[in-house]
């Protein structure tokens, strides 16, 4: 996936336990590679890589000598390109994690004849530090004739951005060349909204129209039927990856949803939709999907919650691997029984709603895999709190994430709720941020307070330098109250 360097609620300053939670969520769904989009990134990231097995394509530029905004770095480049690119290089090759330099991502020269000698030029600057990893870029133009850093003949691979119905004839088009897609998909999603759809959705639809789709409620569907018009949806991107040998893997626009770019929407969105994790670090539903194809271990997720009006159709999609077939029940009535064919990345069932609970069992020559469960959620009735880690250091800089979670009575969380959550802290740490997840929310990130969305929010603890114990209460009008108590050491 390609991660953008902010951590959410704590902004663009670097935490190391910030930016492990990141990694760990990304392991858990399989991700064995990040893009570092689009500039180098915190040694301590890097570390962290290390530490945990992932692979890195490490990028320099966003931009060479031609702009792509008035004040960028077009401005340094002549100058300081080349003392950059080499410090880049001489700080990061000692890194196990790097297995390709980046030096650049969507660059203009491509378009014109300065883009051959300046590529030349890049690519021997790093060679000339480091002749034992790849150099690649990141191309938009697709016609080898109009390329000029392609003809350039010195990038050791071919790094497309999107354009993933070109993957097909790449071999022909590019006879002999090794190719990476270096950032695909742009699809847009909120997480725990829901609507449905005929056909998939461009938003918006070009460049130029204005955005007038969308909804009240400033989301995108977690139904995969969204992208940006550059782009693609989950399954559309990853089946024709998955297709096609020759695709040696591909970098998924985003991992998390980062600050800024809150495509398609105007203010007040100002977090971007890209990503399969929101920016709280809840996964979107199509995380489950990632997770089904990318690892071995047993998957079954079902999708949308089970609170809707009664008789309404809802579509019920089901994610799934190591089992033969899915059968689903309502109120343990049997729906029938699904399995992926050709190139299906899912199972759906069109169901009329009625409350109860929503079942699914996955099964492998007819044993049992696993089971899942959903059920209708009753009025918010009270608050659990969910620490990732219970025991911090005691340094000053160390996290402890809670989720927040809106619970019924019977412990459901419940799907729409937005209570007002109120957070006290005791003892020897503070709340460095909260968060939500949702990308049109104006709520500050350094507050005391959260409105859930969609029934969860968050609550990052951060300790001091003192060894003890932090405790959180939360309280909301109307909910049971909770609280806990991290050890610091």
């Amino acid at each position: 996936v390609c991660l953008h360097h902010d951590l959410g609620a704590l902004g663009a300053a670097v935490n190391t336990r910030a930016m492990e939670r990141q990694l760990e969520i990304m392991k858990e769904m399989g991700v064995n590679a990040i893009r570092t989009a689009h500039n180098l990134p915190a040694p301590e990231f890097l570390d962290l890589c290390d530490k945990m097995g992932f692979l890195v394509m490490d990028e320099a530029f966003d931009m060479w000598a031609k702009k792509k905004n008035k004040n960028d770095y077009h401005l340094n480049f002549p100058e300081w390109h080349k003392r950059d690119l080499e410090d880049m290089v001489l700080r990061d090759r000692n890194h196990p994690s790097i297995i390709l330099w980046s030096i650049g991502n969507e660059i203009r020269e491509q378009f014109d004849s300065t883009g051959i000698a300046l590529t030349k030029e890049l690519v021997g600057i790093v060679k000339n530090l480091d002749k034992t990893r790849p150099v690649i870029s990141a191309l938009t133009e697709t016609d080898s004739t109009k390329n000029f850093m392609y003809q350039a003949k010195a990038l050791d691979i071919y790094g497309l951005n999107y354009n993933h119905k070109k993957y097909a004839d790449f071999p022909k088009n590019y006879p002999g060349v090794k190719f990476l897609a270096t950032e695909t998909t742009s699809g847009l999603q909120t997480r725990g909204f829901y609507d449905t759809a005929d056909t998939i959705r461009r938003w918006p639809r070009d460049g130029k129209t204005k955005f007038v789709e969308g909804n009240k409620e400033w989301s995108a569907s977690s139904y995969d039927n969204v992208s940006a018009y550059w782009g693609s949806t989950h399954e559309e991107t990853w089946a024709a990856a998955k297709k096609y040998d020759h695709v040696s893997g591909l970098f998924v626009w985003t991992g998390f949803d980062y600050l800024g770019e809150p495509l398609p929407y105007p203010w007040p969105a100002r977090s971007s939709y890209f990503g399969i994790v929101d920016l709280a670090g809840f996964p979107k539903d199509s995380y489950y999907m990632y997770q089904s194809e990318w690892t071995n271990k047993p998957v079954l997720h079902i999708l949308p919650h089970w609170n809707w009006e009664q008789g309404k159709s809802i579509e019920v999609w089901g994610y799934y691997n190591n089992a033969d077939e899915v059968e689903l029940y309502l109120n343990e009535k049997s729906l029938g029984k699904k399995s992926k064919q050709n190139n299906d990345l899912h199972v759906l069932w069109n169901v009329n709603f009625e409350p109860g609970t929503l079942k699914a069992i996955s099964r492998k020559n007819g044993k049992e895999v696993l089971v899942r469960e959903i059920k209708t959620a009753g009025a918010a009735a009270k608050i659990e709190l969910i620490a990732d880690r219970k025991n911090i250091k005691a340094d000053g800089k160390d996290l402890s994430f809670i989720t927040v979670r809106i619970l019924d009575a019977n412990g459901n969380v419940v799907p729409n709720a937005d209570d007002l959550v109120d957070f006290k802290v005791e003892g020897n740490g503070f709340i460095a941020g909260v968060d939500n997840g949702f990308q049109a929310s104006l709520e500050p990130f350094k507050a005391n307070y959260r409105k859930a969305f969609h029934g969860l929010c968050l609550a990052i603890l951060q300790s001091t330098e003192k060894a003890g114990s932090i405790k959180l209460m939360a309280t909301a009008k109307g909910l049971s109250s909770s609280s806990i108590t991290i050890t610091t050491k």
